[in-house]
């Protein structure tokens, strides 16, 4: 999982160009006739001011990260992460308003479980959009998941070491400037196999779905 000044406006650059040119104006013009002010103040009376700009800076929908160890529901926790504390625990971001994340595990016997919701706050949609296709791509070999955010993404993999297998699911999901990252993955230590895609895929879904819910909820 990876995590993220406007040039000077171009009125204050033409600022001195102004300036100069009504100096030389003025130092070499003749001093206005009668005539010369009534027809300017005709012209100023019927000219059309100009519009005002409608140009506005570009606003975020999220501006902060949410408490990511509220995201998930206490049933889905239990479920997915059996034996764990329901309060979970939040990982130290360098940014938390930028990114933040809370995970949860346990050992129930010989069974092994682990949870992680990252949310990513980024600078617009179309940089969350980006980001989203970048990572998207990288891991390469899962779906589409159907109505979660503004686009959702799954994948599992399976890693074996030492003879120890682990299952783990990844779900990314896009909403608005937010990338939310849910990761779930489990081992059996007795059998040193892993549990099953299915299983593993639908519990990340599961709880990416809780994630994005919450940010809604949470907006």
């Amino acid at each position: 999982m990876r995590e993220l000044p406007l040039p000077l406006a171009l009125t204050a650059r033409l600022s001195p160009v102004v300036v100069l040119a009504a100096m030389g104006w003025a130092l070499s013009s003749s001093p206005a006739t009668p005539a010369d002010q009534h027809n300017e103040a005709q012209q100023k009376s019927t000219s059309t001011p100009s519009a005002p700009s409608t140009a506005a800076a570009a606003t975020k929908s999220y501006g902060a990260a949410p408490a990511p160890c509220g995201s998930v529901a206490t049933a889905t926790l239990k479920s997915l992460v059996p034996g764990a504390k329901t309060a979970g625990k939040e990982i130290r971001s360098t940014d938390e308003k930028l990114r933040r994340t809370c995970s949860w595990n346990a050992l129930k016997g010989y069974d092994y479980r682990w949870l992680d919701v990252s949310f990513e706050i980024l600078d617009s949609d179309a940089a969350a959009q980006k980001e989203y296709k970048e990572r998207t791509a990288e891991k390469s070999g899962g779906g589409a998941v159907p109505g979660l955010g503004d686009a959702g993404y799954s994948v599992v993999n399976l890693t074996t070491e030492d003879k120890q297998q682990t299952r783990e699911g990844v779900v990314i999901a896009q909403v608005s400037n937010v990338l939310v990252v849910t990761t779930y993955n489990g081992s059996d230590f007795e059998t040193k196999k892993a549990p099953g895609t299915d299983e593993i895929n639908k519990g990340a879904i599961k709880a990416a779905k809780d994630a994005v819910a919450a940010l809604k909820g949470g907006r």
